[in-house]
């Protein structure tokens, strides 16, 4: 872990770090740095910082530390750090939490998955269902990867994986709906943290 001059956090710092906390439903406090989530996270080694750091930046006030971090951009959500903490930690929905506190800052630190999220999502909303090789042609033409994955895309085909059609399912509008309100209701919640953050009085 790396040092910090904690004089340097401000008290609207904290704020955002515990608006994170807030969000992901945990309590910081909670966290005693025994790394059991970073023994058992399957991606460590591609982070940055390893899942204990994150919580101990929260715990610090480190909001831009946290903010940066490409950790939270890489973690799977496979749930192996929040099934092995003994205190009940739910570092998946922290990391969840922090990608979108950094999404709303306008931090991106791995924009591909970034663009894949917002693919997937326009991919769903639209067909009701994901349809794997339009979305999969989206992400690398949006990502630059223009011939990322052409040999297995090829393999797919010859075995009948993918093909051409796009499929829908009859309910796709009541999909895009819940979609929709899910939007908003992120939204809703961004909006409500900042006036949080800034002191302003919330309508009753």
């Amino acid at each position: 872990m790396h040092s910090m001059d904690l004089s340097s956090v401000s008290a609207d710092d904290i704020r955002a770090c515990q608006a994170i906390a807030d969000e992901a439903g945990i309590d910081l406090k909670d966290c005693y740095q025994c790394g059991k989530c970073t023994a058992g996270c399957p991606l460590a080694e591609s982070m940055d910082l390893m899942p204990r750091e994150v919580i101990r930046y929260l715990q610090l006030g480190a909001i831009d530390t946290v903010l940066e971090s490409r950790t939270p951009w890489i973690c799977a959500q496979c749930s192996v750090c929040s099934s092995r903490c003994p205190q009940g930690v739910d570092i998946c929905s922290t990391m969840r939490a922090v990608r979108l506190a950094a999404k709303h800052a306008g931090k991106r630190p791995v924009p591909e998955a970034d663009i894949f999220d917002d693919e997937f999502i326009a991919n769903v909303r639209s067909h009701g269902v994901s349809n794997e090789q339009y979305l999969a042609a989206a992400y690398n033409l949006k990502s630059g990867h223009l011939m990322q994955d052409m040999g297995n895309a090829t393999r797919m085909l010859k075995r009948r994986m993918v093909g051409p059609a796009m499929h829908n399912i009859k309910g796709k509008a009541d999909v895009a709906a819940l979609i929709d309100r899910a939007l908003a209701a992120d939204e809703a919640r961004r909006k409500a943290s900042d006036a949080s953050q800034n002191g302003e009085a919330q309508p009753s």
